[in-house]
């Protein structure tokens, strides 16, 4: 090989490298919010996903691999204590220094405060005009004083965020805009990306408000009580939930109102999460009028494109609700 050629391809591979070591490690918690930050750096860097999406996040485990990953970020996006209550320690201990932007606590997040029982019939009002609430404190109701001694948050909102779009477009852009300041080498492709993401994020707003047009009027009874933003934001409020919304099992009293209420509000399908057993859903409605127990997966379980991720969870979503409605 000629010297001068030589010479080239050493400082190629040395401007290579420099690129390569000064792209921040990035980790984020749950694949949703994954999918997410993996389209703002496409052309950079995969970020590292640390809850596998076929396991609850609320109690989790991490492997060695993902503590690893976690003390090694450079940068931590992350839902919210109140999704993962056990990560907040493992962030102080394992990544001190890294730069951590909670997705919950963000100015422009649209929150919703905690539903209260285990049936949503009195909640069941919807902002027609797609108004973004973003510091609602729910609704609570008097008539579930008993439940709600069972009830046991972890803070005050929701922390299910990634179920609405809307915070999507804005995460997209806190994102872009946090990974700029630590990265300013890359920032333009940021931009760009999160711009395009925005772009993709509205038309799939349109597209699913048009499909939930057809399903006004539903019935339905979730596992556990994660949807709350995706019914919110197309007027498709659920009857109830199995669970509570940190998916803790349910109180005997919670189990009994959610089988009183089933023939009275003529709910026609109960919908079954991978991340669960499926069996105590069988359980509840055995015997009942629900026909059809389908599946909803607020994660994604079985969604391996990180680029599409949060594209199909949501429209998966949708596609359940239709199949109900269809039966």
């Amino acid at each position: 090989m000629p010297r001068s050629s030589f010479i080239a391809g050493f400082f190629l591979s040395l401007i290579s490298f420099s690129s390569w070591a000064s792209t921040p490690k990035v980790v984020v918690d749950i694949a949703p919010l994954h999918s997410l930050v993996s389209q703002v750096m496409k052309g950079v860097e995969q970020p590292k996903l640390l809850i596998q999406p076929e396991a609850s996040p609320h109690r989790y485990s991490l492997r060695p691999s993902e503590a690893k990953a976690l003390s090694e970020a450079d940068v931590v996006f992350w839902i919210s204590e109140d999704l993962t209550p056990w990560l907040e320690s493992s962030l102080q201990n394992l990544a001190p220094s890294a730069h951590k932007v909670e997705m919950l606590e963000l100015t422009e997040t649209v929150r919703h405060g905690f539903r209260q029982g285990a049936t949503f019939e009195a909640h069941s009002h919807h902002d027609d005009d797609g108004d973004e609430d973003h510091h609602s404190d729910g609704v609570h109701d008097e008539h579930h004083d008993e439940e709600a001694h069972h009830e046991h948050h972890h803070g005050q909102y929701d922390p299910h965020t990634w179920l609405d779009p809307v915070n999507a477009k804005v995460w997209a852009k806190d994102i872009a805009q946090n990974l700029s300041e630590v990265d300013p080498e890359h920032a333009a492709l940021y931009q760009r990306n999160a711009a395009e993401l925005v772009t993709s994020l509205d038309q799939l707003i349109v597209s699913m408000n048009k499909r939930a047009e057809q399903l006004k009027g539903i019935r339905f009874i979730v596992f556990h009580d994660a949807y709350q933003y995706l019914e919110r934001r197309f007027g498709l409020m659920a009857a109830g939930a199995i669970s509570l919304s940190d998916a803790s099992d349910p109180s005997p009293a919670r189990i009994r109102e959610i089988q009183n209420r089933v023939a009275e509000w003529g709910v026609r399908c109960a919908f079954t999460e991978p991340q669960y057993n499926p069996r105590m859903v069988s359980t509840v409605f055995e015997g009942s009028t629900v026909e059809t127990i389908g599946v909803m997966d607020p994660l994604g379980a079985d969604i391996n494109d990180p680029t599409e991720h949060y594209f199909k969870l949501l429209t998966r979503l949708m596609t359940a609700l239709e199949q109900c409605q269809s039966k």
